[in-house]
C-alpha cells in the first residue's frame, strides 16, 4: 500500500468528514484530496519526477498536510525540516538530499534566504501565503516562485497516474548523527504502511476517534498522527506548540479529543498546572507517550488527572519508528517497561557476540526485524552498514538499535541506557557533536565538551563545558547568545561551566566520563 493511498482511501468512504481541524478551520477529506490532487500536478509541471525530492518548511498546518500528501501524489519523496531550523542545517539537508523543490512561507523563506544562491538543485519554492506580490523580501531569491494559492484553482483535481510501488522511498526524515551532521532516514512507503498499520492495531484506532497533535510533524511522533489518523479515516486537530497549555486543555474538552499523544515534557508540564484537577476530560480515550519513559510519579498523577484515558508507555527511533509497546493492563506492574513488541515486528536482545540472550535481567543491544525497518541512510553507505547486520534468514539485514536493554522473565523490555552518548531534550534527538561545532565556532573558545544530565521536565537537559584561550573573557551569558543564534531552541545548552582544563585520558582525548 501507498501512503497516498491512505487519503484516497479514506476520502473514498468519507468525503464530507473532517479529516484536519486546524485554528478553528474544519478541513474534509475530500477537500484535502482535492487539493493534494491540484498540487501534484503542479510538482509535475515545475519538473517533479519519479522519487525527486520535496521539502516542507512549515508550522504545523493544513498546508503542510496537502504538501505532503501532494509530494508523494507526484511520486515524489517528501521531508519536513524543523519550523525552527537554522540556516546552516538547512543548506546542509537541502542540498545532502538534491531538494528540488521547497514549500514554504515568506517569513520561514526569510530565516534560510542567505543560503538559498548555494543549493544549485533547488529550482522552484511553493509560497503557501495568501499574498505574495509585491513583496520586496523576494526579489533577490534566485528560484523560480510559484503561488500555492493560485495552483490550487488552476490545476485538475483528479490525482496523476500513479508512478511508485511500495518499495520505493515515501520519506526522508532527517536526525542528529553522532558525526555532527544530520543523517537523512529513508522510509519506503512499505515502511510507513507498516508502522501506522501496527501502530493504528494495538491503538484499537477506529473512524471516531479524535487526535490532538502538538508536536511538530518535522518529528516522526509528530508526522505519523497525520498519517496514521488519515489512514484510519479518523480527524486530527493540529496545534503547532504548546506554549499555551490552558490552549491545549480547551482543545482536549471542545474537540473532544479521543487520543493525546504527549512526550515527558508535555506532561510535566500539564501537571504544574495548579488547577488541573478543576477539569474533566470523558471523550479522552488514550495517552501515548514516546522519546522518554515517563516517571513513574508522572504516569500515576496522569492517570489521576485522566481516569477514562489508557495510558501506553512506548520505545522506538526513527530509523524503524515504532518497536515496542507496553499494554495500559501492564503499566501498574511494570511503570519503567516499554513492553513487548507491537505486531508484526521481532525485538530481541543480543550480547557482544550478537548471540541472543534470553535470560532475563541480563543487559545487551536490541535488534530489530520488521517491515517498519528503514531502507537506510541518505548518501551514507558506511553509516548504514554499522546498524544492519546479518540476520537469521539467508541475505536479511536486522537493525542493530544501539540501545541497551534488559527483559524480566516474562520478555517485558527494560530501556537501560544509550551505547553512544546521543541526548533526548524533551524527545529530540540531540547530536553533541552538532553543539560542540558550533561552540568552537565562538571567538575565544579554546575546547567545548557537550554532555546531557537528568532534568525532571526535559528527561535530559544539554551542559556545555568550555574551556577559553588565554586573556579571553566570555560570559555564560556571550555563549547562550551565541547558541540560540545559530541552532534550534531545544539545542541550546541549560547549562553552560566555564573550567580552566577539559579532563583528558590517556590518549589525549576529552574524558566525557569524568564531565559526567
Amino acid at each position: 500500500m501507498l501512503v497516498n493511498e491512505f487519503l484516497e482511501k479514506s476520502t473514498e468512504k468519507f468525503p464530507d468528514k473532517v479529516a484536519v481541524v486546524c485554528q478553528d478551520k474544519r478541513t474534509t477529506y475530500l477537500e484535502i484530496e482535492q487539493a493534494s490532487n491540484s498540487l501534484s500536478h503542479a510538482l509535475i509541471e515545475e519538473g517533479m519526477g519519479r522519487q525527486d525530492r520535496a521539502a516542507v518548511y512549515l508550522d504545523s498546518s493544513l498546508e503542510s498536510v496537502v504538501s505532503l500528501f501532494g509530494i508523494l501524489k507526484a511520486g515524489g519523496i517528501f521531508l519536513v525540516l524543523n519550523p525552527q531550523v537554522k540556516a546552516r542545517k538547512a543548506e546542509y539537508i537541502l542540498n545532502d538530499c538534491q531538494v528540488k523543490i521547497l514549500i514554504t512561507d515568506v517569513r520561514h523563506l526569510m530565516e534560510i534566504s542567505g543560503i538559498l544562491s548555494r543549493c544549485p538543485d533547488l529550482g522552484s519554492i511553493f509560497i503557501v501565503d495568501s499574498e505574495i506580490s509585491p513583496a520586496k523580501e523576494l526579489e533577490n531569491i534566485p528560484q523560480r516562485i510559484v503561488s500555492y494559492l493560485e495552483i490550487l484553482g488552476g490545476f485538475p483535481q483528479h490525482p496523476p497516474p500513479r508512478k511508485c510501488i511500495d518499495i520505493d522511498l515515501a520519506s526522508l526524515i532527517y536526525t542528529s548523527g553522532s558525526t555532527g551532521v544530520p543523517k537523512g532516514v529513508m522510509c519506503t512507503h512499505l515502511n510507513m504502511a507498516s508502522a501506522a498499520s501496527s501502530i493504528i492495531e494495538y491503538l484499537e484506532n477506529i473512524p471516531e476517534d479524535i487526535i490532538l497533535d502538538v508536536l511538530p510533524i518535522s518529528f516522526d511522533y509528530g508526522l505519523y498522527q497525520i498519517l496514521m489518523s488519515t489512514k484510519f479515516g479518523g480527524t486530527v486537530v493540529l496545534e503547532k506548540t504548546f506554549l499555551y497549555p490552558y490552549r491545549i486543555i480547551d482543545l482536549l474538552i471542545n474537540e473532544s479529543i479521543t487520543g493525546f499523544p504527549i512526550v515527558p515534557t508535555i506532561a510535566a508540564i500539564l501537571l504544574k498546572l495548579k488547577n488541573l484537577a478543576n477539569y474533566e476530560f470523558p471523550a479522552l480515550r488514550y495517552i501515548t507517550n514516546t522519546a522518554q519513559a515517563l516517571p513513574p510519579r508522572f504516569i500515576a498523577e496522569l492517570a489521576n488527572v485522566f481516569p477514562a484515558a489508557k495510558i501506553y508507555s512506548m520505545y522506538g527511533l526513527t530509523e524503524c519508528k515504532r518497536v515496542s509497546y507496553l499494554s495500559p493492563d501492564d503499566l501498574k506492574e511494570r511503570p519503567t517497561s516499554v513492553g513487548k513488541a507491537m505486531p508484526n515486528t521481532e525485538a530481541y536482545i543480543v550480547d557482544e557476540q550478537e548471540n541472543r540472550i534470553d535470560q532475563p535481567g541480563v543487559i545487551g543491544e536490541l535488534v530489530v526485524r520488521g517491515a517498519n525497518v528503514m531502507k537506510g541512510y541518505w548518501n551514507l553507505p558506511k553509516e548504514t552498514d554499522s546498524v544492519f547486520r546479518p540476520g537469521s534468514i539467508p541475505g536479511e539485514k536486522v537493525l542493530f538499535t544501539g540501545d541497551l536493554f534488559k527483559k524480566d522473565k516474562e520478555g517485558f523490555l527494560y530501556f537501560v541506557a544509550r551505547k553512544d552518548d546521543m541526548i533526548k531534550v524533551g524527545g529530540e534527538r540531540v547530536s553533541p557533536k552538532e553543539i560542540e561545532n558550533v561552540l568552537h565556532n565562538i571567538e575565544g573558545v579554546n575546547e567545548a565538551a557537550v554532555i546531557g544530565v537528568a532534568d525532571e521536565i526535559l528527561g535530559q537537559a544539554v551542559k556545555a563545558f568550555i574551556s577559553l584561550k588565554k586573556d579571553c573573557f566570555l560570559s555564560s551569558d556571550d555563549i547562550l547568545w551565541h547558541c540560540a543564534k545559530n541552532m534550534e531552541s531545544f539545542m541550546v545548552p541549560k547549562y553552560v561551566e566555564v573550567v580552566e582544563e577539559l579532563p583528558k585520558s590517556s590518549h589525549g582525548k576529552i574524558a566525557k566520563k569524568e564531565l559526567k
